[in-house]
């Protein structure tokens, strides 16, 4: 659309409006959004309550520096505290920011002991700035950056073994994913998280969670910790947060947060109050009675759907896999091409690495629209020829 942008992104549709979990590119042409804006769009397009609270709060107040409080802002720190766990709250714009802040603290915490490193794990993400980066595990992200942050050590997940042999007096902190998202939809075995648990807490080293894609419903549960009953000393939120607007949150435990001290950290827009308002918006409706029980049964419907379908391609399918609306289909061979015919069935869906296809439809998703993800994917695996736009994707927008 604009050769003005950086190319850093593959991309050719111009999407100009949303309703649920429906799409309309600037041709008028109807999308089925399986992606959720890669798990931002968690109520989907145009809550009516989100959007009403953006409205309000527009009216009122759009920023105000840091060096002052806003109602919103104060309102949504003790809502998520609430919710997780006795914390103090750091508010910043995405999960990037989100994971830097926690690299940042967890050092801070550790400073006086002389920890500085990072355990981390094989196929994790968790951002693209020179710190996260540091601590995403695929090679073609980091080697192009190098020299990084120094004291990281990758360990195989799953595998508490190999991270008791990496945590050390040096370590500042072991970090992961609850479900990790871009290295493949790898759920964290629970066992495994109670081994770190009980690992940190013998060495002295703090236990950070990254729930940037995997929290705030998308499990089935409000964060992905509470599946193993495990607490982390250090918590961090984004994509879904705000209902689509920029904001990223890291949550401290209350006895460690004294550590932080004034100046140790910032962000201009952080705890934008339009953005806090949005968010509590959205915590209002995934606290709502039943929401959260309904995501977990569509998560289960699906991937049932999808488990009969592995059943049928065997010589395809590999593996079917995640939690809640969190799910990845493992496939023999390279995702692109099965993204690929979604696409021309007017369905979007993204890759998890080469070979798993992702699949983050907005937790409102209906069970219609799941079954027709189902019928589409098993015409693409049983090798169909699909149109450019499907039987229900050439209306336009005003026939919907």
């Amino acid at each position: 659309m604009s050769d003005a942008l950086l190319p850093v992104y593959d991309r050719d549709l111009v999407l100009v409006k949303g309703k649920g979990a429906r799409l309309w590119d600037s041709a008028g042409h109807e999308w089925l959004d399986f992606a959720a804006g890669i798990a931002v769009n968690g109520l989907g397009y145009g809550d009516r309550k989100v959007v009403s609270a953006i409205k309000k709060q527009a009216d009122l107040l759009i920023h105000a520096s840091n060096l002052y409080h806003t109602e919103p802002g104060s309102e949504l720190a003790r809502r998520l505290v609430s919710l997780a766990f006795p914390s103090k709250v750091f508010f910043c714009n995405s999960g990037t920011e989100a994971w830097e802040g926690a690299m940042k603290f967890a050092r801070r915490i550790g400073h006086e002991a002389g920890r500085t490193g990072y355990v981390c794990f094989e196929h994790s993400f968790h951002g693209r700035t020179m710190g996260s980066v540091s601590t995403t595990w695929t090679a073609k992200y980091r080697e192009p950056f190098e020299p990084l942050v120094p004291g990281v050590r990758f360990c195989p997940l799953n595998d508490l073994a190999a991270a008791a042999d990496a945590v050390d007096e040096r370590t500042a902190a072991v970090m992961v994913e609850p479900v990790q998202g871009e290295g493949g939809i790898r759920p964290a075995a629970p066992e495994f998280l109670r081994g770190l648990e009980d690992l940190c807490r013998q060495r002295g080293a703090l236990l950070v969670f990254d729930e940037i894609q995997c929290g705030l419903g998308r499990t089935g549960r409000m964060f992905a910790y509470e599946h193993s009953g495990v607490t982390p000393d250090i918590l961090t939120l984004a994509k879904p947060l705000a209902g689509g607007l920029p904001m990223g949150a890291v949550l401290v435990r209350e006895d460690l947060a004294p550590a932080i001290k004034v100046g140790d950290h910032g962000s201009t827009f952080g705890g934008n109050p339009v953005a806090a308002a949005a968010a509590l918006a959205v915590l209002d409706r995934l606290t709502a009675p039943g929401f959260l029980d309904d995501v977990g049964a569509k998560g289960l419907y699906l991937t049932r759907g999808l488990r009969r379908l592995a059943k049928k391609h065997k010589g395809a399918v590999v593996d079917v896999r995640g939690m809640g609306l969190m799910i990845g289909v493992e496939l023999s061979g390279p995702a692109a091409p099965v993204v690929k015919g979604l696409r021309e069935r007017g369905i979007l869906a993204v890759k998890s690495g080469e070979k798993v296809l992702r699949l983050l439809p907005p937790l409102v998703v209906k069970r219609s629209e799941m079954k027709r993800l189902l019928d589409a994917l098993g015409e693409v695996l049983a090798g169909g020829a699909g149109s450019r736009f499907g039987p229900r994707n050439d209306k336009k927008e005003s026939g919907t």
